[in-house]
């Protein structure tokens, strides 16, 4: 466990530094002052101003909250959609209510997500709520296709026959033991969903989808003002960061509760010898 803790602050210290920004951004931001000179340094600027002028200090204040809000909305949204129906499809006897579950997820997958997003950003105009819809949506067949991999390979333990013959529920048996068997899997994966999802969210933040073009989003930032990256690049370097160290925190500190503890060297012994 004590060589863990570098490992759990160093995945809380990244976390902090992108959620307390994104969380209490706003409370600090204040009003908006007079626009100066685009992707001008100094003068008043703790971090110069971006593409139109406007201090990127605020920018970053404001811009977090839209897409941490966004990606954790999909994440969380894929999950309650993936694991209901890949735990379905695992407990079923029913080979056809398997098939009807999992083979459309077969077709999904081979729609790239942002292609998805895409087709259905050229007929709706989604705002943040519709484009965490359409990101947690868009993976649903991944998650659910993990969820039912690890479902299954714990739906044919003995247990679990044992709590059927004990007229134990669906419920209680799916999410009361296979669930709970099944959450480290669970933890590996959501912490690649969810960078999945930034990724999503701020491609499509980059083409217009779901936020404004000259909005206070950090995704946005990046690609508004990428062409004065040689001339200011804190608006592009700081609100990218931001994103990277919300990913890199989320993974780091689930591969940390994931690690199991190693045990004595004496206690392997013993038990290698069957004592």
């Amino acid at each position: 466990m004590r060589r863990d803790v570098p490992r759990y602050a160093l995945a809380v210290a990244l976390i902090a530094v992108a959620l307390l920004p994104a969380a209490l951004g706003p409370l600090f931001a204040g009003p908006a002052g007079p626009r100066s000179v685009s992707f001008a340094s100094g003068a008043g600027h703790w971090l110069g101003t971006d593409f139109s002028g406007r201090d990127v200090w605020r920018q970053v204040l404001l811009g977090g909250r839209s897409v941490v809000l966004v990606a954790l909305a999909a994440t969380v949204l894929a999950y309650l959609v993936a694991v209901p129906l890949g735990l379905t499809a695992a407990l079923t006897h029913r080979a056809w209510l398997e098939d009807a579950l999992m083979r459309p997820l077969d077709v999904l997958i081979a729609v790239p997500s942002l292609l998805l997003v895409l087709l259905v950003a050229a007929t709706l105009t989604p705002g943040p709520a519709g484009l965490a819809a359409l990101v947690g949506l868009a993976a649903v067949p991944d998650a659910a296709r993990i969820v039912h991999a690890a479902a299954a390979e714990t739906a044919s333990r003995p247990a679990v026959e044992a709590l059927r013959m004990q007229g134990e529920s669906w419920w209680r048996t799916a999410f009361g033991y296979v669930a709970r068997s099944m959450r480290r899997t669970l933890a590996a994966d959501a912490g690649i969903r969810l960078t999945g999802a930034l990724y999503l969210v701020a491609t499509a933040a980059f083409l217009g989808i779901g936020v404004e073009p000259d909005a206070a989003d950090w995704a946005v930032m990046v690609d508004r003002n990428r062409t004065g990256l040689f001339l200011q690049p804190w608006a592009v370097v700081v609100p990218a960061l931001l994103i990277a160290a919300l990913s890199t925190g989320t993974n780091l500190l689930f591969d940390a509760a994931l690690r199991r503890p190693r045990r004595p060297k004496g206690k392997e012994a013993v038990d290698g010898s069957g004592r």
